[in-house]
């Protein structure tokens, strides 16, 4: 995120209510494990060369957490990180300054976590880490079913939800 707020960023942190949203981020945040997370899925990312950049690795999973959390599609993931200030603060993006993930670049991500097997090997480093992220995630399948346009991927339960 760049140094740099926007207007409404700045307003946005002057607000008083902290919302449950906001609160399970803010949890998931401080008890996912990034940095293991970052190194597992790293020597498969593609590197910066001749062609378009990637996206940070950080930003792409931080989207992908997003999306099993809050049960979103690629667009509707796309969308709710342009809507969402506590979900664009989550991903680590600030309108303006950063590329927002883009729902091709969401779905390749995701398929490239499919193709090498990282989603199972995501979940036994959430669940080898902390409990409470650990009770996030619920095993399931990762692939994409031949006659199912949309991907099936771990469920996990949504934020608000679990406050309760």
């Amino acid at each position: 995120m760049g140094g740099q707020r926007t207007f409404a960023s700045m307003a946005w942190n002057a607000k008083g209510k902290v919302t449950r949203r906001e609160r399970f981020l803010a949890e998931m945040d401080a008890v996912m494990p990034w940095a293991r997370l970052l190194r597992l899925i790293e020597p498969y990312y593609p590197k910066a060369g001749n062609g378009r950049q990637p996206l940070g690795l950080e930003k792409m999973l931080r989207t992908y957490c997003l999306q099993h959390w809050f049960n979103l599609s690629d667009p509707q993931a796309e969308d709710a990180i342009y809507d969402s200030e506590s979900m664009r603060r989550f991903v680590r993006v600030e309108l303006g300054d950063d590329v927002v993930p883009d729902e091709t670049t969401i779905l390749r991500f995701r398929h490239l976590l499919e193709q090498h097997d990282l989603t199972s090997a995501i979940l036994d480093a959430i669940n080898g880490g902390s409990k409470r992220a650990a009770c996030c995630c619920a095993p399931g399948p990762s692939s994409m079913r031949p006659s199912s346009p949309r991907p099936v991927r771990p469920k996990m339960l949504m934020g608000p939800a679990i406050l309760r």
